[in-house]
């Protein structure tokens, strides 16, 4: 990579009260060159998307475990399209059923990762999909 890290930012939305999936994954990023900001666990939809104007993501990695994706996803690109952010990558991983992904799709989510997913294919994606400018 050159001139500018790509900056990501990952986030536990909701009352997940586990998050080793999301500090491996931010490891895994930072291992990979990109600047990681981690929010830590059991933020707002508020919380992440303040977070993520005020450190300039170009990224936003939300991970769940608790069933609530088909509500706090859609309230995070909820506010990003009102604040007219529309430059931020949004991925997402944890339990998602896939008969869920489709919606997810069509609210502007750019990727889903499943459990199994490898960190490798993260990184991967990103660096495929996630330009700097």
């Amino acid at each position: 990579m050159t001139g500018k890290k790509i900056r990501v930012l990952v986030a536990k939305p909701g009352l997940d009260g586990h998050d080793r999936g999301a500090k491996v994954i931010s490891r895994a990023l930072r291992d990979a060159g990109f600047e990681v900001i981690y929010t830590g666990l059991r933020r707002t939809p508020e919380e992440i998307v303040n977070a993520a104007v005020q450190e300039d993501v170009d990224v936003i990695g939300l991970s769940i475990l608790s069933g609530a994706h088909n509500v706090l996803f859609p309230q995070v690109m909820s506010l990003l399209d009102q604040k007219g952010i529309h430059d931020i990558h949004v991925i997402v991983g944890g339990i998602i059923p896939e008969k869920d992904i489709p919606g997810l799709k069509k609210i502007g989510i750019a990727e889903v990762f499943l459990p199994g997913s490898s960190t490798q294919n993260i990184v991967q994606w990103i660096q495929e999909n996630v330009s700097t400018g």
